[in-house]
């Protein structure tokens, strides 16, 4: 549905369009393109297996959030350890941190991952059997292939800047969020365990 492409007929602009004759465009119109058309289009030009397109590049990206939480977590870690070497641990990690953290690894994951995406996207895209050639796919290698042989490594990362603006802001909030709960969720406990413990040593 994303990547259909409305056509429509339209007059020549060559002149002011009358009341009648926008009447009559509005009226021959093409009803919006809903799910029960998407389907039928992709088992129409495909079959079955029309909906399982790009399933192999899907599964190898499950490893983006495993890339990016061992990523967070190593810097993490270094940082904590840097903190402990100079004797600054009551400082902590502060949000700003974490946030720069979250974003550091999560840009980190999408450079590895997002080729994958492309050739997914390539072949979840409506493939017209007349039209070129170099974007007719026939499988995941072929697509891989036919990219690096016609527009070399550069096209692997076309519109990624997009991406990273969308998933990297939105990881390191999550992160920032996460560790932000963590930390008031350990202040809470501490603070009634050590109320538990004035209140048995008074008595």
């Amino acid at each position: 549905m994303q990547t259909h492409t409305k056509i429509s007929k339209s007059l020549p602009e060559t002149r002011p369009i009358t009341p009648d004759e926008a009447i009559l465009t509005a009226a021959t119109e093409p009803p919006p393109f809903g799910t029960t058309h998407a389907i039928q289009e992709v088992y129409g030009e495909a079959g079955v297996w029309g909906f399982w397109r790009g399933v192999f590049p899907t599964l190898i990206m499950v490893s983006n959030p495993s890339i990016q939480f061992m990523l967070y977590e190593t810097m993490l870690k270094k940082l904590r350890k840097r903190r402990d070497l100079s004797k600054q641990r009551k400082n902590g990690v502060t949000a700003l941190e974490t946030f720069l953290l979250g974003a550091l690894a999560k840009l980190g994951a999408t450079v590895v991952t997002y080729p994958l995406l492309v050739v997914k996207a390539r072949l979840q895209a409506k493939q017209i059997a007349t039209g070129d050639k170099r974007h007719h796919y026939k499988g995941t290698l072929d697509a891989i292939l036919k990219m690096i042989r016609y527009e070399g490594f550069y096209g692997f990362y076309k519109g990624m800047s997009t991406k990273i603006v969308q998933s990297v802001l939105a990881a390191a909030v999550l992160f920032m969020v996460k560790e932000e709960l963590v930390k008031g969720a350990r202040f809470l406990l501490t603070s009634k365990t050590t109320k538990k413990l004035k209140s048995k040593v008074s008595l």
